[in-house]
């Protein structure tokens, strides 16, 4: 494994353990501070479906008892931590009987694949904004057109995301509105769904990618200037290396070390701010799912989208602490042993 020690190996892949233990006990806590009681939610839900409901009191105290919630809270605790190792949360109590794995299944594969993509052009266009603001060589008039691209920093996710749907698709009638594709389709492996599913695709993308491309912009834009200072970089150019060459291997590859753990750990907040668009843009994904278990104080759902989610943003700050001596030759984990 290059410059890694077997300590620092064990020593990141306890820490990542531990990072998920704190979490799902919070996912745990969190929701049972509330006071709020989910059966009495789900009872709530089937009187606004069905009227009146007899025996209402009955009902609740036996959904309490199939769901474990008369124990007491370490037995309740323990009997979470055994479903999280099994990642099998149970019944959800919103949509009983289908199972919490169900409801998030088949929305999984929207919301991975839009952050995915919307996570990669953030940054990707975030770092090359702002090495290109902070590298000398740039343009005078690329360097007075590149900071308007900052000027969505500053908006939330969802704001933005409203404004979009108010001009581009409300006056404008350029791209769908809400929804992950039109009901006019048949959903599967046809090019007329997948051209839906795209344009649909487009407006939440453009919310994410617009307003969180900014912070990688303003990060690596500091970093780049500190490179412009360094020997090597200054050696680069007095060899009369191609300008490409220099930006690229000198500039970029030596200053986007810091850009690339902050990415790593930005990858938690990224989730979290796509809760809100898709809702706003009513996607199919886990935000919209777990932004409707919320409403519906489905405990099991929510645990289960959330951990994912911790699961996920812990796993990608372990991957990228172990392949930093890969990304930079420069740094090593072996101890230095004293002469």
């Amino acid at each position: 494994m290059g410059g890694l020690t077997r300590s620092y190996f064990i020593q990141r892949v306890l820490m990542f353990f531990l990072t998920i233990w704190i979490g799902v006990t919070l996912t745990f806590v969190i929701p049972r501070l509330s006071g709020s009681d989910p059966t009495t939610a789900m009872l709530l839900t089937m009187m606004n479906q069905r009227g009146y409901v007899e025996n209402a009191d009955k009902i609740i105290e036996s959904y309490k008892t199939s769901f474990g919630l008369n124990d007491p809270l370490p037995i309740q605790y323990i009997r979470y931590l055994g479903h999280v190792v099994r990642f099998d949360y149970g019944f959800s109590f919103a949509r009983f009987p289908t199972a919490a794995w169900d409801m998030v299944t088949p929305a999984l594969p929207w919301t991975l694949i839009l952050l995915s993509v919307a996570a990669v052009l953030s940054f990707l266009i975030g770092v090359t904004v702002g090495s290109l603001m902070g590298w000398r060589k740039t343009p005078r008039w690329l360097q007075s057109i590149l900071p308007i691209s900052l000027t969505f920093t500053s908006i939330p996710y969802f704001m933005f995301g409203i404004l979009l749907i108010s001009i581009i698709a409300f006056k404008l009638h350029w791209l769908p509105a809400t929804g992950g594709y039109s009901r006019s389709v048949d959903p599967g492996w046809n090019l007329p769904f997948i051209k839906d599913v795209l344009l649909h695709a487009v407006l939440p993308l453009i919310s994410i990618v617009l307003t969180s491309m900014g912070g990688w912009a303003l990060g690596m834009r500091g970093l780049m200037i500190g490179v412009n200072n360094e020997d090597y970089f200054l050696l680069a150019q007095a060899k009369g290396l191609s300008p490409a060459r220099v930006f690229f291997r000198y500039g970029i590859r030596n200053a986007i070390l810091p850009a690339l753990t902050a990415f790593a750990l930005g990858i938690g907040s990224l989730i979290g701010g796509s809760i809100l668009v898709e809702f706003i843009f009513a996607y199919p994904g886990t935000g919209y799912t777990l932004y409707r278990a919320i409403q519906e104080q489905d405990y099991t759902v929510i645990q289960t989208i959330t951990n994912l989610i911790i699961i996920i943003t812990a796993a990608g700050v372990l991957i990228l602490d172990l392949l930093y001596p890969l990304i930079d030759p420069r740094i090593t984990y072996k101890r230095n042993v004293a002469s």
